[in-house]
């Protein structure tokens, strides 16, 4: 059985737009931090920055290999799952009948997710007790949208180190109350829909099975026949 490669992804602009850039590391077996690297975009938005860091990813990891990709951005997620089939559908428009934001990024990350197994996992950014990994990125994207100078592994950098804030009053970070909030998908189906990763109930009060087929509709996942409204795509 092949292991689960465990990574982080994240995009920084300075000003959106503004001076931008993208970054993406990957887990040790140890915990640490095994590759990373950062790149700069010139003048781009956040949105921009966040897929080009999925994208960079995705190019960069071995595809036979299953993949966990953790990232604060809600949009990339989306823009990677649940609006995609939509958007592909209608030939990458919106519900609306217009253009989709960033086509070209969201093309070329449609064919790098073709036949592999990936999960996304939304995590919480600027966290006390965060995700270690999505730290590290968002240093590592925000150090190089200042600079706008490329750094990594391959460049012999050393990975920044992450930055956790500090714990104030009644926001600090309360284990077991905000633990991340995950966000899971595969993509080792083409069907037009989202495969779940595990066994749910539906907002109809009916359950459904782990691998079936699932949208998500005004009221949350459920099976595909229940979906009460549009994709929320129409908004993108």
């Amino acid at each position: 059985m092949t292991n689960k490669l465990i990574a982080a992804c994240d995009g920084a602009s300075k000003g959106n737009p503004g001076p931008a850039a993208w970054a993406w590391v990957t887990a040790a077996a140890d915990g640490t931090v095994a590759r990373w690297e950062a790149g700069p975009l010139g003048t781009a938005t956040n949105n921009v920055a966040e897929l080009m860091a999925l994208r960079k990813l995705l190019e960069a990891t071995d595809p036979a290999v299953p993949l966990e990709v953790r990232m604060d951005s809600q949009y990339a997620i989306k823009a990677a799952t649940t609006w995609l089939p939509g958007w592909r559908r209608r030939s990458w428009k919106t519900a609306a009948g217009t253009p989709i934001a960033n086509r070209d990024l969201v093309v070329h990350i449609d064919g790098l997710l073709n036949g592999r197994d990936v999960d996304f996992v939304h995590v919480r950014a600027h966290q006390v007790g965060g995700d270690p990994y999505n730290a590290v990125a968002d240093q590592a994207a925000s150090r190089a949208a200042r600079r706008q100078q490329p750094a990594g592994t391959l460049l012999g950098s050393d990975p920044p180190t992450a930055q956790q804030p500090q714990e104030t009053g009644d926001r600090r970070h309360r284990p077991g109350r905000d633990e991340r909030a995950r966000t899971r998908h595969s993509r080792r189906s083409r069907s037009g829909g989202v495969k779940a990763r595990f066994a749910g109930n539906c907002h109809c009060g009916k359950p459904y099975k782990q691998g079936e087929p699932i949208t998500k509709g005004t009221s949350g996942w459920g099976h595909s026949s229940c979906a009460e409204t549009p994709s929320p795509d129409s908004a993108s």
